[in-house]
């Protein structure tokens, strides 16, 4: 069986139609996987929590969620989901391209709150919670939101767009303009650096990787860059990588044929034994076992 490309940190994959470029759909973790790893796409994201708590990671920030937390994830943002152990979440997952709201004239609308806040100019919050005084009129939009999509009555398209307009709306009269300060700065160069580093990774999980290796292709000491990567991601490198490493061995274990000894090869493993042992560590049970699942 062919083995399907795994998922990289800059997310290709389509979530949208051409034509109408909305997408909507739930999860649950760790019912339908334990985590999503730290990726980021062109399309905006909304996450909003239905049932449970976890965790988010946006931006270099982790959050715990809980039930009604809306997330707000804008294109090219680091972003992930994982769980808490012994914790269930359910969530609804909001995709979509912001060029579904902007005018191609690129209007007053356009340059005034489209792209400063693609730009990151405005200063809007990652999470709005019950206790946001934006909360309500948030919330109340997405609720229509859902409403329309369930029953899509003729011309639904129109309606969600002004259900959208109405939410940006509800931000853009609350926003700040950023200030030009060293800190945002030094966060804005810290976030390139974290793409740079995760997609080094992404090219390069096959073969053997060591901090040697990572560190100068940041141009940063060994040690610089272990405390960087610590302090970014809140895990060290080593325990990142193997772990990246063990979720693509696990769809592989469900998704090919291919024996257990060339997946753990195939995903930077060269000793079986330590791969079995780092597997069932993580994963409860055997490759084998998990396989047969």
């Amino acid at each position: 069986m062919k083995q399907p490309k795994p998922e990289q940190y800059h997310e290709k994959k389509r979530h949208t139609e051409d034509q109408f470029p909305y997408n909507t759909y739930l999860c649950t973790i760790p019912d339908d996987f334990t985590e999503v790893p730290v990726h980021w796409h062109e399309e905006a994201e909304f996450i909003v929590i239905q049932k449970g708590s976890g965790t988010v990671f946006v931006d270099l920030t982790h959050y715990h969620v809980t039930a009604g937390d809306i997330i707000i994830v804008l294109p090219g943002h680091l972003h992930a989901i994982r769980e808490i152990s012994g914790q269930k979440m359910e969530y609804e997952n909001i995709i979509f391209s912001v060029d579904l709201f902007r005018s191609r004239n690129h209007d007053t609308l356009d340059s005034e709150f489209f792209l400063p806040l693609l730009s990151g100019e405005l200063n809007i919050k990652s999470i709005y919670d019950r206790d946001d005084p934006l909360y309500e009129s948030l919330s109340s939009c997405l609720n229509r939101v859902d409403t329309l999509c369930a029953s899509t009555p003729k011309g639904y398209q129109l309606a969600l767009k002004s259900c959208y307009f109405e939410f940006f709306y509800t931000l853009y009269t609350h926003a700040e303009q950023k200030a030009e300060t060293s800190d945002r700065k030094n966060h804005a160069k810290n976030l390139d650096r974290t793409k740079a580093i995760l997609s080094y990774i992404d090219r390069n999980y096959k073969e053997a990787i060591s901090i040697a290796d990572i560190a100068s292709y940041c141009g940063f000491s060994e040690s610089h860059f272990m405390r960087f990567f610590k302090n970014t991601m809140g895990v060290s490198f080593t325990t990142y990588l193997c772990d990246f490493r063990l979720n693509i061995a696990a769809r592989l274990l469900v998704t090919t044929d291919d024996s257990i000894l060339s997946i753990a090869e195939s995903c930077g493993f060269f000793n079986l034994s330590y791969f079995n042992r780092t597997f069932k560590k993580k994963y409860g049970v055997t490759p084998g076992e998990y396989r047969k699942r």
